[in-house]
């Protein structure tokens, strides 16, 4: 079976590593036309003075990704098209990187990632996260060409959207073992070095969960490297499934039934919690970790109501049907969803009685 492995060309992370994004793209031999796709608030802060400061040798056009949906990004596309660069800075969170890899891939121009945030590992991977696709939800693309990550940026960044990034890596740790039961039960490709990439960063969050808590420039340093191991496992594997399993798609029903209630690492770290006790693992661990970054462990600590983590629960498993996962192909009963998510805590003793 052939398998093709993608990879970006350089990665740069340091703290003030961003004033260095002219000399990334002259060693990389990108031409002289740059489009920069960012979001309003960055754009002020970071993305106008890059441009300023870094970029100086460049025709360089500046465009906004308001929101990260198909329509957004076809339309930046249209707007790239027509000035015609030679390559594509993404400069933001995961709403600016996700809508420049779909105008990237859309036109065939390589791209260059420049995260202000930690918050997910889609800042490095070859898979966008877009609204507007009805059950998609991620779309294949192509890896950067290179990441330039600066310490520096992502620590002034506001702390829970940090820490939410260290929740997506947790989340590792029942997504693997997902990817290897779909292994098992249906033959499905698995890669053992790509999970153990995926794991590693996992592993890290787990031993550095500390430092990582208190923001402290290495324990920034950790997540950011982390993040982009996660990443390049996905391009490895050629899917998001050493990074995305039972507990993204519990996320991804919790955005349906409430609405995108909270930021999507702290979302799928409650359901790694959840996910951790089906799979018969070590749970506790994964919520007392989660509880020394800062991270919700409870339906009530996110923000929605116990009922939204049955519903979540119960529909999880047809968010995306060709995904195998330990949920099934059935999925769980409502009898069942209410076990799990008693016997971790994230839902209350009281709450049939308030049902």
């Amino acid at each position: 079976m052939k398998h093709s492995i993608e990879l970006f060309k350089k990665v740069v992370v340091g703290h003030g590593v961003r004033w260095e994004l002219g000399t990334v793209l002259s060693e990389l031999g990108i031409g002289s036309k740059l489009a920069v796709i960012t979001g309003p608030h960055v754009r002020k802060l970071v993305a106008e003075p890059l441009v300023e400061r870094a970029l100086s040798g460049f025709s360089v056009e500046v465009l906004e990704a308001t929101s990260p949906s198909v329509e957004v990004a076809e339309g930046l596309a249209d707007l790239v098209s027509s000035f015609r660069p030679s390559a594509i800075a993404a400069v933001g969170g995961g709403k600016s990187i996700d809508v420049a890899k779909y105008v990237s891939h859309k036109l065939g121009v390589p791209y260059i990632s420049v995260p202000t945030v930690a918050s997910h590992d889609g800042i490095a991977s070859p898979f966008a996260s877009l609204r507007g696709l009805e059950t998609v939800y991620s779309v294949k693309t192509s890896p950067p060409i290179a990441v330039v990550a600066d310490i520096e940026v992502v620590a002034a960044a506001p702390r829970r959207l940090t820490i939410a990034g260290a929740g997506d890596l947790v989340a590792k740790i029942t997504a693997v073992r997902d990817w290897r039961l779909a292994n098992r039960l249906k033959g499905e490709y698995y890669g053992d070095y790509a999970a153990s990439l995926a794991l590693m960063s996992a592993r890290h969050v787990l031993a550095f969960s500390r430092a990582i808590s208190r923001c402290t420039p290495a324990g920034l340093r950790i997540l950011v490297e982390g993040l982009i191991s996660s990443s390049t496992a996905m391009c490895i594997a050629g899917s998001t499934r050493p990074a995305s399993g039972s507990e993204h798609l519990f996320s991804h029903a919790l955005d349906i039934v409430a609405n995108y209630p909270a930021l999507h690492g702290e979302q799928v770290g409650l359901g790694t919690i959840m996910m951790g006790y089906i799979h018969g693992i070590d749970w506790r661990r994964i919520k007392r970790t989660l509880r020394r970054l800062g991270l919700p462990t409870t339906a009530r600590e996110l923000g929605i109501r116990e009922e939204h983590v049955i519903e979540a629960l119960t529909m999880a498993h047809r968010i995306r049907p060709h995904r195998y996962t330990i949920l099934g192909e059935s999925g769980l009963t409502r009898e069942a969803a209410e076990e799990v998510a008693l016997k971790t805590g994230v839902i209350g003793e009281n709450y049939q009685d308030s049902a």
